[in-house]
C-alpha cells in the first residue's frame, strides 16, 4: 500500500479571519460550501455529499486562526486542516489547507481543493 504524502495549498482571500473561520470551523459555514449537509455532535462533524456519508473528528482547533479535522476512516496522523494566516508584507488573509493523499492522487486532490474553494470564494463574495 503507497504511502500517503501531507502536501498544502495556499489561497489568498479578501475577507477577515474571523468571518473565514466561521465557514471553516462551524456546521453552517461548511454547509455554504463544503458539503451538502453538515452537523456537529461533541466534536464530530458529520458530512453528506450526494447521499453519501462521512465522519470527522475536530483534532485541535484556535478561534480565527485554524481547525483540524480527522477523517473516520483514515490510519492515524492523517488530518486535513484549513489554517488562517496573515501575510506579513502585504496583510492579506491567506487560506492554508492541508490534506493527506498519495503522490499519484495529489494533483486530483488539489484540483478537487481548488474547485471547493472556488465555492467557499463564491459564498464569501470574493
Amino acid at each position: 500500500m503507497s504511502q500517503k504524502q501531507l502536501y498544502t495549498l495556499e489561497f489568498p482571500v479578501r475577507c477577515s479571519p474571523s468571518i473565514l473561520y466561521e465557514f471553516l470551523a462551524t456546521p453552517s459555514g461548511l454547509q455554504e460550501w463544503f458539503a451538502d449537509k453538515v452537523d456537529e455532535k461533541e466534536g464530530v462533524f458529520s458530512f453528506v455529499w450526494n447521499g453519501s456519508a462521512d465522519k470527522a473528528d475536530v483534532l485541535d482547533r484556535e478561534q480565527d486562526k485554524f481547525i483540524r479535522f480527522h477523517w473516520s476512516h483514515t490510519t492515524d496522523g492523517e488530518y486535513f486542516e484549513f489554517r488562517i494566516e496573515k501575510s506579513e508584507v502585504t496583510n492579506q488573509t491567506i487560506l492554508v489547507i492541508s490534506d493527506f493523499a498519495e503522490k499519484k492522487e495529489i494533483k486530483d486532490q488539489s484540483m478537487l481543493w481548488d474547485y471547493q474553494v472556488k465555492e467557499l470564494f463564491h459564498r464569501l463574495g470574493n
